[in-house]
C-alpha cells in the first residue's frame, strides 16, 4: 500500500492537509499531534492501516513509545516529516516571555531531534528512508519580532546538514521550506494580511507530489516547495 509516511503535527494546517493528500494518493500515514481530540477525529476518518496518536514531541519518552508502536504496526517509514512547529507572538526578543521562547525551541528543535533519535536507528540499519525536516523562509533569512522562531529554523537547517553527513548511502535528510502559506501560524505573525498568501488547499496540491519526489540523491539539500 504505497509508502509509509510518518508526520508530526497533524492536527491542523499543513500537517492535516498533508495527511489528506498522502492518503488520497494511496499511502499509509502514521501521524501524531498534541491535541487528543484532533487525533481522534483523524483516526475515525482514516482507520487502520493509518495510525494517529496523541504525542507531545517535546517528551522524548513519549516519542520513543510512539515510534515503537508505529513501526510495530506499519513497519519502517519511507518518509519521516518533522512538521510540528510553534511560532512566538511577534515581539522584540527581550519581550518574548521565557516560557514562550522555551516552548518554541523545545518543539521546533528538540522535538525534531527526538523524532529522528527514535526512527533513525532501524532506518539506518536498513539503509533506506528520507527525513524531511520542515524549515521556513525564516530559516534562511530573518525578520524583527520572530527571533526565537528564526533561531530554531536556522537550527533545523544546520541540524539537517549535519544529519545528512551522518547517514549512509541510500538515505537522505533534507530541510524543506514550505513557502508562505495562509495558516493559523502565519496569522499569528501577519494578522489579517496572512489571507493574501497561498491557501493551504492550493499549497498541498504542489507539496504532496514534490515531497514524494525527494530521493536519496537529494541528501543534504535545502529545498523549497514550488509555487
Amino acid at each position: 500500500m504505497g509508502k509509509h509516511i510518518v508526520i508530526t503535527g497533524v492536527s491542523q494546517g499543513l500537517g492535516r492537509a498533508m495527511v489528506d493528500g498522502f492518503v488520497a494518493e494511496g499511502h499509509r500515514v502514521s501521524g501524531c499531534a498534541r491535541r487528543a481530540e484532533a487525533v481522534a477525529e483523524l483516526a475515525t476518518q482514516y482507520p487502520s492501516p493509518h495510525l494517529f496518536s496523541a504525542v507531545d514531541v517535546r517528551d522524548d519518552g513519549a516519542v520513543a513509545a510512539w515510534a515503537e508502536a508505529v513501526m510495530a504496526a506499519n513497519g519502517l517509514p519511507d518518509l519521516v516529516l518533522n512538521n510540528a512547529g510553534l511560532v512566538n507572538r511577534p515581539a522584540p526578543l527581550w519581550a518574548v516571555p521565557a516560557d514562550e521562547c522555551d516552548a518554541v525551541i523545545a518543539v521546533n528543535l528538540s522535538g525534531t531531534c527526538n523524532v529522528i533519535r527514535h526512527f533513525a536507528p532501524p532506518m539506518v540499519e536498513r539503509r533506506s528512508g528520507i527525513f524531511v525536516n520542515f524549515s521556513s523562509g525564516w530559516g534562511r533569512s530573518t525578520s524583527p519580532g520572530v527571533a526565537p522562531y528564526c533561531a530554531t529554523k536556522w537550527g533545523v537547517e544546520g541540524l539537517t546538514q549535519a544529519l545528512s553527513q551522518d547517514l549512509p548511502p541510500g538515505m537522505a535528510a533534507v530541510a524543506l521550506n514550505p513557502g508562505i502559506i495562509h495558516t493559523a501560524m502565519l496569522e499569528t505573525c501577519y494578522g489579517e494580511d496572512a489571507a493574501a498568501y497561498t491557501p493551504i488547499a492550493a499549497w498541498v496540491k504542489a507539496a504532496v507530489p514534490y515531497i514524494l519526489s525527494i530521493q536519496p540523491g537529494d541528501n543534504g539539500r535545502a529545498l523549497t516547495v514550488p509555487g
